[in-house]
C-alpha cells in the first residue's frame, strides 16, 4: 500500500474539516430549506407555530427555518450539531420556553449570544396548571410564567388563540426590533394575521356553544387543555402528566373508557404525529370511533410541501370536532 506523506495527510485532514463544516452549516432543513438568504432577517424557531406565525408576519422580508425535521413528534426530538450552527448564525431564535423545549435552554447557554435576538414566546403567558389527564374543571387553573420551576405547567400555549393573539404582538416586535426599517411592514402583517385568527376564535366559538357533547376524550398526550378551557369544555386524556414521558396506565385507559360510556360520547381522538393506540384500545372498549385532533406543535413532510398553515390546521380540529361532539 502507497504511504501517504505528511503534506497529503494534511491535506485530507483539510479537506475533511471542510466538508464537515459544510454538513454542519448546511444539513437538511425541512421543505427544502438549504441555507441562509442574502438580505433577508434570518430566524429560526423551534416549533410549527412560530414558524407559521413568522411566515405571516415577516412575509418576503425574512428567512424562517423550522428546527424541527417534518413528521418528528417535539418531544422526541434531539438536536444535531448542524442545528446548533444555524441557530448561533441566525438573527432571531424563537422557542415557547423551558417547559417545552428544555433542549434549547441547554443549547442557549452555550452559544454566544452578542448577535443573537432571543425570543420566549411564552412569556407574559399565563400557563395552565391542574390534574393532567382529570377533568380540567372552570376556575382560575392559570399562572403567570415568571421563570420558576414548575413540573406542572402545560406548555401547549398556542392551543388558546388568545394566547396567539400576544405571541403574535411578541414575534412581530422582535422582527422590528432586530430590523428597524420594516417594522412597520411587520406591525401591519401582525394586525391583517391577528384578525384571522380572532375570526376563528370566533367561529370555534359560535360552534361549540351549540354541540350536544360538551367533553373531548382524548387518546394522545395531555395538549389540548387550553382550547378546551377557553370554550367551557371537558377534557379528558389517558396520559398521567404534563410531561413527554408520562404513559398510562391500564387503570388509566379504563377511566378515559369509562368517561366515554358516561358522557354517552361517539368518539375518541387521537393526536397526529403521535401512535394512535391508545384511541384505538379505547374505541375497541367502547366501540367509539377515532378522530383526529393536531396539536399543530409540529407537521407531516406532506403538509409542510404542500404549504398548510396553523389556521388550516386548526379548521381540520374544529370539523373533527363538530364530528365528535355532535354539533349542529
Amino acid at each position: 500500500m502507497k504511504k501517504i506523506g505528511k503534506r497529503g495527510q494534511l491535506v485530507a485532514m483539510t479537506g475533511l474539516v471542510c466538508v464537515l463544516s459544510i454538513l454542519l452549516t448546511f444539513s437538511c432543513r425541512p421543505g427544502g430549506d438549504t441555507g441562509t438568504v442574502p438580505g433577508k432577517l434570518e430566524v429560526v424557531t423551534t416549533l410549527f407555530p412560530l414558524y407559521d406565525f413568522v411566515r405571516q408576519v415577516g412575509g418576503d422580508r425574512v428567512h424562517v427555518t423550522l428546527l424541527l425535521p417534518p413528521g418528528v413528534e417535539p418531544h422526541a426530538f434531539e438536536p444535531r450539531p448542524g442545528d446548533i450552527t444555524r441557530i448561533q448564525q441566525a438573527a432571531v431564535f424563537i422557542y415557547t420556553g423551558k417547559f417545552m423545549e428544555p433542549w434549547a435552554e441547554r443549547i442557549l447557554a452555550g452559544l454566544d449570544r452578542k448577535n443573537l435576538l432571543i425570543v420566549d414566546a411564552s412569556r407574559g403567558i399565563a400557563l395552565r396548571r391542574g390534574d393532567a389527564g382529570h377533568e380540567d374543571h372552570d376556575g382560575d387553573a392559570g399562572r403567570a410564567h415568571d421563570g420558576h420551576d414548575d413540573a406542572g405547567a402545560d406548555p401547549h400555549v398556542w392551543l388558546d388563540f388568545g394566547n396567539d393573539v400576544l405571541i403574535v404582538d411578541s414575534l412581530a416586535a422582535a422582527l422590528a426590533g432586530r430590523d428597524p426599517g420594516n417594522g412597520d411592514f411587520y406591525r401591519r402583517n401582525a394586525a391583517a394575521f391577528r384578525e384571522k385568527i380572532l375570526a376563528l376564535d370566533r367561529k370555534y366559538r359560535e360552534t361549540l356553544t351549540s354541540c350536544r357533547k360538551k367533553v373531548i376524550a382524548h387518546g394522545g398526550h395531555f395538549a389540548f387543555g387550553y382550547m378546551a378551557h377557553r370554550y367551557g369544555l371537558e377534557y379528558h386524556t389517558a396520559y398521567p402528566g404534563f410531561t413527554a414521558d408520562a404513559e398510562p396506565s391500564p387503570r388509566d385507559l379504563m377511566r378515559l373508557a369509562e368517561t366515554v360510556r358516561r358522557h354517552g360520547l361517539t368518539a375518541v381522538y387521537q393526536e397526529e404525529l403521535v401512535s394512535p393506540k391508545i384511541a384505538e384500545a379505547v374505541s375497541r372498549e367502547t366501540g367509539a370511533a377515532v378522530l383526529t385532533l393536531h396539536p399543530a406543535a409540529n407537521i407531516s413532510r406532506e403538509d409542510m410541501e404542500k404549504g398548510v398553515t396553523f389556521l388550516d390546521l386548526m379548521e381540520r380540529n374544529l370539523e373533527n370536532l363538530k364530528r365528535g361532539l355532535a354539533c349542529p
